[in-house]
């Protein structure tokens, strides 16, 4: 359709336009797409094959929806990507406040334009980008705000009667009429705003300072909720949870790789920004472990959740870390180092909501106890359990690593080593060359010096080794070497 020459009501008649609601709309689109086998929501990872085809259910059913899920998993973002689903453009009686269609006009300025022009009632075209609206509901939210009150600077200049309709100043739900409009955070609304949805839900009626309209408004609505809010903030009440067709349960990823790719999507920019900077896969993993183990964690409120905003955050302050320590050792490019975790701290410390355990730890120590978690797990993904009690018969492979640190006074690594010098450091410890081969011969040249590293690291949490924080770097020894020379 070639909207350009679409101006008046006359020529919208002859191009065979036809009005459908927004429900239908989406409905329609959304067929089409399914026929077509093309992705709907695009960008979205790991819900294949749980929240997105609830999503297209609902949709196909027509439903309003309210997606119910925890911080940072994507409900916001898959109610945004409903736009797609919506056509390009659509017709417009020309200076509408809410978007009358020309056919079915539900505004008593648009009802008397089309009585005094007929054919020749001016038309425009509301491109689906403008077909959005989102209201975070704040405790401060009133009924004037998402639904309209009556003007009286409009009745001043107008020189009309309060009596009269036209003094009404519509709200932000029937400015978004024939759009998509989002309530976020739904439970924080005060139950008598949620009150006074009831009725635009079911009936189409809005009623404003004694005015009863008849309006029966076409909107498509999308809440989002976190559980976390029906016991610590609000809740939503019943009848408005009777007129939701779709209740929709989120979820965080549920593997390690969806949620790699998850963070390798939020971090694209700033990953090609420092592509001076060389990330191991083991580090990726280390780095959504932390997210996992925090999930899991008793110092962890879990009813309050870890959003995946924490491994993009910390993933980007890790590469900082990296960029950070190369220029200073005046070097432009570098590879990842496992001390360069230390860096992630700031941004795990404020994403995590801690019960009174973890207070009493302090935010700062639970957050490299996380650490410290995510690097035992994966351990154990490469190498085997380093067991309290052994046999006699039973061979430790780990015995030739130990036994180096307890004839060495100490192994020191330093930030100030550029990656020659930091590997050439790692390379005297010649038993991890053995433990590699054995265990992780798919490690390639490029990933070694990593993952000596974080073989070290790992002997200290399994109480092979000790490990001393210094100003600029970390120093390694034996358990107990150290105090069996002083003897």
């Amino acid at each position: 359709m070639d909207i350009q020459n679409i101006n008046t009501l006359r020529a919208l008649k002859k191009s065979g336009y036809a009005y459908q609601s927004i429900k239908d709309e989406l409905r329609r689109n959304l067929l089409h797409k399914l026929s077509k086998k093309q992705t709907v929501f695009e960008g979205i990872h790991g819900y294949e094959y749980t929240v997105i085809p609830e999503l297209e259910r609902a949709i196909l059913s027509k439903h309003n929806i309210n997606l119910l899920g925890l911080r940072g998993q994507a409900k916001t973002r898959l109610a945004r990507q409903m736009v797609t689903l919506l056509d390009e453009y659509i017709p417009v009686v020309a200076g509408s406040e809410i978007n009358d269609d020309p056919f079915k006009p539900i505004s008593r300025y648009a009802q008397q334009l089309l009585l005094e022009k007929g054919d020749d009632t001016p038309i425009t075209w509301l491109h689906r980008g403008m077909r959005f609206s989102e209201k975070l509901a704040t405790p401060d939210v009133t009924v004037a705000d998402i639904i309209g009150d009556v003007d009286p600077i409009k009745a001043a200049n107008l020189k009309l009667s309060y009596a009269d309709d036209r003094v009404i100043h519509f709200g932000m739900i029937p400015r978004a009429n024939r759009c998509i409009f989002v309530i976020n955070e739904l439970p924080d609304l005060q139950a008598r705003i949620q009150v006074a949805l009831f009725n635009i839900l079911q009936e189409g009626d809005v009623q404003i300072r004694g005015f009863a309209l008849r309006l029966p408004l076409d909107v498509q609505f999308v809440f989002t909720a976190n559980p976390e809010d029906y016991t610590n903030r609000g809740s939503i009440v019943t009848p408005l949870k009777d007129r939701i067709g779709s209740q929709i349960l989120t979820h965080y990823p549920q593997t390690l790789e969806i949620a790699r790719s998850i963070t390798a999507q939020e971090t694209a920019v700033a990953a090609s920004d420092k592509e001076h900077v060389y990330v191991p896969d083991l580090a990726k993993d280390i780095l959504e472990q932390i997210s996992f183990e925090a999930r899991e964690s008793e110092f962890i409120d879990s009813k309050s959740g870890v959003s995946a905003r924490l491994s993009i955050t910390a993933f980007q302050n890790l590469l900082s870390t990296a960029e950070r320590r190369a220029l200073k050792n005046g070097t432009t490019e570098t590879a990842l180092r496992l001390s360069d975790f230390l860096g992630v701290i700031p941004s795990i410390t404020g994403k995590v909501e801690l019960v009174y355990e973890g207070e009493q730890e302090g935010a700062d120590q639970v957050a490299k106890q996380l650490l410290s978690d995510a690097i035992k797990t994966q351990f154990l993904c490469y190498f085997p359990k380093i067991e309290k009690l052994q046999k006699q018969d039973q061979k430790d492979p780990y015995h030739e690593l130990v036994n180096w640190f307890f004839e060495q006074s100490s192994f020191e690594l330093l930030d100030t080593l550029d990656d020659q010098e930091y590997q050439l450091q790692l390379d005297r410890i010649e038993p991890l060359d053995e433990l590699i081969h054995t265990y992780a011969p798919q490690t390639c040249n490029d990933d070694i010096p990593f993952m000596k590293e974080f073989i070290l690291w790992a002997m200290v949490e399994m109480k092979k080794l000790s490990k001393y924080n210094l100003t600029d770097g970390v120093r390694f020894k034996d358990m107990y070497g150290g105090y069996i020379s002083g003897l």
